[in-house]
């Protein structure tokens, strides 16, 4: 019985992997023969479908550095500081105004505060597309810290804190954690970092970006 399982088990994928094959042979050539942008984006899925059935292997997950489905369950963890040349309760009264935020961070679309405590966010994600999750303050300390968490059902399950540290002479040191889960597990996260959305490159930019401004003048008053 066990035995007879085993191989009915490895048919099933062998067979999986021939359809997949199959499929991404027919679209492959669909896309040579077309022209144009489309032309190309068929041909570009058929040959990883192909590839993948052939081998066995992710392209995407090789590219992106991630190889293993355990990988899936790890939380990613983005960490950067910057020093601004700004008292830290103006800096930290400008963070915690939420709503500010999609004009420092490029990702975000919106930030909509539901009430002293609970907001919620829409993010830019890979090919054109939004998620959308709800976040709770959970440890709040003006001009020095702003800590949350996602609510339970986000799709972006998320947590993290921004530190405002007062530096000698007047200057703010602004320290962001963020830990998440893409929403499609390592397959999230290879797509984004293939399309350019990878968060700790997105985060380090964002602060440098909030740094001119604010220091500038051109940061939005709270």
């Amino acid at each position: 019985m066990t035995k007879e399982t085993s191989k009915t088990d490895f048919s099933e994928i062998d067979q999986n992997r021939l359809l997949s094959g199959a499929a991404g042979g027919a679209l492959l050539m669909l896309g040579l023969g077309r022209r144009g942008v489309l032309g190309m984006g068929m041909a570009a899925v058929g040959g990883y479908l192909a590839y993948k059935a052939a081998t066995g292997s992710d392209p995407v997950m090789e590219v992106a550095g991630l190889g293993s489905s355990s990988a899936a369950a790890k939380p990613i963890f983005v960490e950067h500081s910057v020093v601004i040349d700004r008292p830290a309760q103006d800096v930290y009264g400008y963070w915690r105004r939420l709503e500010n935020l999609p004009q420092i961070m490029s990702h975000l679309e919106s930030v909509t505060e539901l009430d002293s405590r609970r907001s919620r966010w829409v993010a830019k994600a890979p090919l054109g597309t939004n998620v959308e999750w709800e976040a709770e303050i959970v440890n709040d300390k003006p001009g020095e810290r702003i800590g949350w968490h996602s609510l339970p059902g986000a799709t972006v399950d998320n947590a993290g804190s921004v530190q405002f540290e007062s530096m000698p002479g007047g200057g703010t040191r602004v320290h962001v954690a963020l830990s998440y889960r893409p929403p499609a597990g390592v397959l999230g996260a290879a797509v984004a970092k293939l399309f350019g959305e990878e968060p700790s490159q997105q985060i380090a930019e964002d602060l440098q970006r909030f740094k001119a401004a604010f220091e500038g003048g051109t940061a939005p008053k709270n």
